[in-house]
């Protein structure tokens, strides 16, 4: 049952005079269920439960953790269709994205649960002393990770599951020690506090602290502001626009004690076409991108915007082929009319720069809030002089860039910002005679696929996803896959510290029978 009002640790509170409700893109209309914002004081409540967690929560075992995030995986199945019903209400998704993303977030919290409960990840590092040495003896030196406390997670508009309530960022924030205080996106409110009762079922089972988590209502920003300031949190996880990362990243640079803001923004996840490749596959490759530029309504951050080629025959005959194949995909809904609003505001704003030119546009009738997939090329020059074409356009929108030579294509890989993904399609023997093109892509770019396509982030542990800024705020981290638990640790090193009082990583005897550097050297023995 949903009741609209805000968590505060496994409290449910309403204090806050805003309200609002969700809508169905479907339908046209909005939901009936009414939420509660939350109010200053319901955030000063939230974050100091957090903190007070946090004193309890960062010391407490993998083991217990483990468990903890296995309960969550557990109750979030147990919720059955009433989680995907309401999911599909207000996204406008379909029940088998919702199953499928359901499915991915209970992996994510199995693999994190995982993790922990085997202990390696900490990194602990010994080097013991040598009292001896001269001129100046060495100290006993331990290092480990621990964790930063309390961390704001922001919910992502286009994953209500994934990327939101129980998430990769609350999965790895929990997993590595961190209490978590929710922000949730106001488009599936109801699906978050349905999660939400979830985490907080598994957190009484478990025995967890109370406020080791909170669930905030908002249908604004004032919330999320008010998170980021307070000077208890230590850590926010975003994904969405670039706009609202780089606000939240300037808004934490400006605190008295400024905190990291790990925000996964956007991306046009550029598409290199080889002229060999589209010689001998241009009409595979042309039905293939027609399908990944629509997939989800090209709602992902990974979406294929841009797509690159040198002009030729071969080129020509794949963005006619592209054309035809892409109109004959069926429209899909946008998860909210703002979201297609800005949508078509950025359509427009595109096709008004001199020398882009519209190919094709899904023609048909359409529905409420359905989006218009399209194809647009420009020439290379003009792309390179003007930098508005390399802006995302959020949607089933791909601009094919149409290169007078490798230089050329070189040039503007060059001058693009920094992407999730880029992909090479090309024959075996392409790669070295455009390795130029290979280097300079890697080096704008958090993930290369090879003969494939952007669409798809795999949870496993070789994934990165991010990349250099507006990708991320932090190229140096991963926002999916078991890595992503390094945002939210800190390095923590103990000298001459007495045994018994050490973390059990660090004890002698290794208790936890962890992989450990010791004096140069990985073992698991005792010392």
């Amino acid at each position: 049952m949903i009741t609209g009002k805000n968590y505060i640790g496994s409290r449910t509170s309403s204090l806050g005079s805003k309200i609002f409700k969700t809508f169905n893109p479907i339908s046209n209309k909005e939901n009936e269920q009414t939420f509660y914002e939350a109010s200053t004081q319901e955030i000063k409540e939230a974050v100091d439960l957090a903190w007070e967690a946090f004193l309890y929560y960062q010391d407490f075992s993998g083991e217990r953790k483990s468990e903890f995030l296995n309960a969550i995986a557990d109750e979030i199945e147990s919720l059955g269709d009433d989680l995907i019903d309401m999911y599909c209400a207000e996204s406008g998704l379909p029940a088998g994205r919702a199953m499928g993303e359901r499915g991915r977030t209970v992996f994510q919290l199995r693999s994190f649960a995982e993790l922990i409960k085997k202990g390696d990840w900490v990194e602990a590092h010994i080097d013991t002393a040598l009292p001896d040495r001269a001129p100046i003896p060495k100290p006993d030196i331990r290092k480990m990770m621990t964790a930063l406390g309390p961390v704001v997670v922001f919910g992502a508009s286009n994953f209500p599951l994934a990327y939101s309530t129980a998430g990769g960022d609350t999965a790895a924030a929990l997993a590595a020690g961190c209490p978590v205080i929710v922000k949730s996106h106001p488009m599936h409110a109801g699906t978050g506090e349905l999660v939400a009762s979830a985490i907080i079922k598994a957190a009484r089972k478990t025995g967890m602290p109370q406020g080791v988590f909170s669930n905030l209502n908002s249908s604004g920003i004032e919330v999320g502001v008010q998170l980021v300031q307070h000077p208890q949190v230590k850590a926010v996880g975003f994904t969405g626009s670039i706009r609202g990362g780089r606000a939240l990243y300037d808004l934490a640079a400006k605190r008295e004690e400024p905190i990291p803001v790990f925000a996964e923004m956007g991306s046009v996840n550029p598409v290199v076409f080889l002229p060999e490749a589209l010689m001998k596959r241009g009409d595979s490759l042309a039905k293939t991108y027609a399908g990944s530029v629509t997939l989800g309504t090209g709602q992902f951050c990974t979406n294929p915007g841009l797509l690159f080629g040198i002009k030729g025959d071969a080129l020509d005959q794949f963005i006619s082929r592209l054309s035809e194949e892409i109109v004959l995909i069926e429209p899909g809904c946008m998860l909210h009319p703002n979201i297609i609003g800005n949508y078509e505001a950025n359509k427009k704003k595109a096709l008004s720069q001199p020398g882009l030119k519209l190919v094709t546009e899904y023609e048909q009738a359409i529905g409420h809030n359905v989006a218009r997939q399209a194809v647009t090329t420009v020439e290379g020059t003009t792309f390179l002089q003007n930098p508005a074409l390399h802006q995302e356009v959020f949607g089933p929108f791909t601009m094919v860039v149409q290169c007078k030579d490798k230089e050329q294509l070189e040039a503007i890989i060059l001058k693009l910002e920094g992407q999730l993904t880029g992909t090479l399609i090309a024959e075996g023997n392409e790669v070295n005679t455009f390795s130029g093109v290979v280097d300079a892509l890697r080096n704008r770019v958090g993930r290369i696929i090879f003969n494939g396509v952007p669409t798809g982030v795999e949870v496993c542990p070789s994934m990165v996803h991010g990349g250099p800024y507006p990708a991320s705020t932090d190229s140096r981290f991963t926002a999916v896959g078991i890595d992503s638990i390094k945002r939210w640790v800190r390095p923590f090193s103990y000298q001459d510290w007495p045994n018994n009082l050490l973390p059990d990583a660090l004890k002698n005897e290794n208790p936890l029978g962890i992989i450990r550097l010791v004096n140069n050297q990985l073992s698991t023995e005792a010392l």
